[in-house]
């Protein structure tokens, strides 16, 4: 991982704009932080401040909406798709030329010197934004020589130098055209984000890929899923490169995900209605397999489009399953984890943690200026 690329002018601009932006003084507030008295009032007990809700059920697809108070102001960041978007963010490949405008607007441009030509595993961003950009593992990025998605959660300073950026591949068979990328709005589903986020191995990323989901089905009664994996990979080959973003397409299987996503997005917020949602438990059948909890409602809402097809499509390609997780299950499942740590930061900027005890792994993402706030929080039952 690449550290200490930030000058100490570009810190003070990212403490100057954050303070601007309104977040100083929420980021003291932790974004679980909460009156337990409140919660247990409201007759659901708080897992770490936390309020989980019954939950909202579709099929084999159980997700737990999470609540909590207003949180942290996140209004400050900008995300991957919003940048890339709006053309405040560029990816590129590896040696690909980028612009950069310097502070009275004149372009320059720039090659990325380190590594030499395009690799499958390492991209380059600029970010030409005033505001930090956050990146989450399993976010997709489309063009360049294949399409990639992200490998880890972290964060990337307003106007920093272009940044090498860690990828996996999830389109095999193509390696051609440009080296610019667009904002693909897709996060890839669980199965296939664990093997970036946790595994990191491109093997494993792209078996996941191929199979539709990693978990096994330990009840021989199960009904088989809606899309098997000979029907995914047939989809993902039509133009002769097996491409992930084509399981979305205005196919028989990108319908069908389709529909399934908005009946859970529909169920979804007519629960919530009124309630400060700031993330989601997940559960397959009886099984509590993921979570995904961000700093503010604010944050979480700019995900979940793509969140809630991503879970769409692993509940697709698992069996069906007449269990269901109860609301116990969802609050345990946020307990914190005390295996082994890991961590990595970029001084003043972030800090990445990851935690794994025996199946299960969490992962923290910390923004480090002006104050310590926790944006996104993930925890994940291992499929292997």
């Amino acid at each position: 991982m690449e550290r200490g690329r930030l000058q100490t002018t570009g810190l003070g601009r990212l403490a100057m704009l954050l303070g601007l932006a309104g977040i100083g003084g929420a980021l003291g507030i932790v974004w679980w932080s909460g009156s337990g008295a409140a919660e247990a009032a409201a007759g659901a007990p708080a897992t770490n401040g936390w309020k989980v809700l019954e939950p909202v059920t579709y099929e084999n697809l159980s997700v737990f909406p999470v609540v909590g108070g207003p949180g942290a102001d996140t209004s400050g960041f900008i995300t991957l798709d919003e940048a890339m978007a709006s053309g405040e963010a560029v990816v590129t490949e590896q040696g690909g030329e980028m612009i950069r405008r310097t502070r009275d607007g004149r372009p320059v441009p720039l090659i990325y010197p380190q590594g030499g030509g395009a690799t499958v595993n390492r991209l380059v961003l600029i970010n030409r934004s005033k505001r930090p950009l956050v990146l989450l593992a399993g976010e997709v990025v489309s063009g360049g020589k294949q399409d990639r998605v992200i490998a880890k959660d972290r964060i990337v300073a307003p106007e920093a130098e272009p940044l090498p950026l860690d990828v996996f591949c999830v389109e095999q068979g193509r390696w051609s055209a440009g080296s610019q990328f667009a904002a693909a709005k897709l996060m890839v589903h669980p199965s296939v984000r664990e093997k970036a986020a946790v595994d990191q191995k491109q093997d494993e990323v792209w078996s996941a890929v191929r199979s539709g989901t990693t978990a096994r089905n330990a009840d021989p009664s199960a009904a088989p899923p809606r899309i098997a994996a000979y029907t995914l990979n047939e989809t993902m080959m039509e133009s002769g490169s097996a491409a992930y973003a084509r399981i979305y397409d205005k196919s028989h299987v990108g319908q069908s995900v389709a529909a399934f996503a908005e009946e859970v997005d529909r169920r979804f917020r007519r629960a919530t209605k009124g309630q400060t949602v700031v993330g989601v438990v997940v559960a397959y059948g009886g099984e509590v397999a993921w979570s995904d909890l961000f700093a503010s409602g604010q944050l979480f809402e700019r995900y979940w489009s793509k969140l809630v097809r991503s879970y769409s499509v692993e509940a697709l390609t698992r069996a069906g399953s007449k269990e269901q997780a109860s609301l116990a299950d969802a609050r345990e499942f946020l307990q914190p984890l005390k295996g082994r740590e890991n961590v990595e930061s970029e001084p003043g900027i972030y800090r990445w943690r990851q935690v794994t005890e025996g199946r299960y792994a969490e992962i923290e993402l910390e923004a480090l200026v002006p104050k310590s706030m926790k944006l996104h929080w993930m925890k994940v039952h291992r499929t292997s």
